[in-house]
C-alpha cells in the first residue's frame, strides 16, 4: 500500500506540474492595417453667417434711472478656428419713470470659441439715445453665447456706455435668444 501511495502522489505532482507549465498565445494588434477605420466628427454648432433675434433689456443712468424694454438685433458672424469675429446692429425701446425712449446700437464683437457651442466674446462700437435728450455714446462691454439647437443660440451681454455728447452714462444688460441662417 506504501508503493501505492508513493505512485499516486508523484503522478499527482506531475500531472499538477504539467498543468501550470500551459500558457496562452500572445495577444497582438495590428500596427498597420489598409482597413478604413471609420470616424465620428461632429462639427458642433456653426457659428459663420448671419443671424437675427429678440432680447429684452435693463438700462440704469443717473439720468432716466432704471429702464427696460424689448429689442430686436441683426449680425453677422466669421469663425477663424476658435477665434470669432462680428458685427451687429440693435434697436430697442426703453420705459420707466423718466418716461419713453429708444436706443440704437452698433457694435464689433471679438471673441473664443471655449467649446462648440459656448462663445465668449468682447464688444465694442457705438450708441445713440433716439428719443430727448438726444445723447450718443461709445459701447464697452462684453458677452455669452450659448447654441442651443443647430440654429438656435441664447445669449447675455453687459454694456457700458461712455458718453460723447452729454454726461449721461449708461450701464445695459441684455438677454436675448438669437436664430442663425
Amino acid at each position: 500500500m506504501r508503493m501505492f501511495n508513493t505512485i499516486a502522489i508523484t503522478a499527482l505532482a506531475t500531472s499538477l506540474s504539467l498543468g501550470t507549465a500551459i500558457g496562452a498565445d500572445l495577444i497582438t494588434v495590428p500596427t498597420s492595417s489598409t482597413a478604413d477605420i471609420p470616424v465620428y466628427e461632429d462639427a458642433g454648432f456653426d457659428w459663420n453667417g448671419f443671424y437675427g433675434g429678440l432680447y429684452g433689456v435693463a438700462q440704469n443712468s443717473e439720468v432716466a434711472g432704471t429702464q427696460y424694454g424689448l429689442g430686436v438685433q441683426a449680425g453677422v458672424n466669421a469663425q477663424f478656428d476658435f477665434y470669432l469675429l462680428g458685427a451687429e446692429v440693435a434697436v430697442h425701446g426703453l420705459t420707466g419713470d423718466a418716461g419713453n425712449t429708444s436706443y440704437g446700437q452698433l457694435l464689433g464683437r471679438a471673441g473664443l470659441v471655449v467649446t462648440d457651442d459656448v462663445v465668449v466674446y468682447a464688444a465694442g462700437g457705438y450708441g445713440i439715445d433716439l428719443g430727448v435728450p438726444e445723447e450718443d455714446d461709445a459701447l464697452l462691454g462684453g458677452g455669452l453665447e450659448v447654441a442651443l439647437t443647430d440654429n438656435v443660440s441664447i445669449d447675455a451681454q453687459y454694456l457700458r456706455s461712455f458718453p460723447l455728447s452729454g454726461d449721461n452714462a449708461k450701464d445695459q444688460i441684455s438677454v436675448g435668444a438669437n436664430f442663425h441662417f
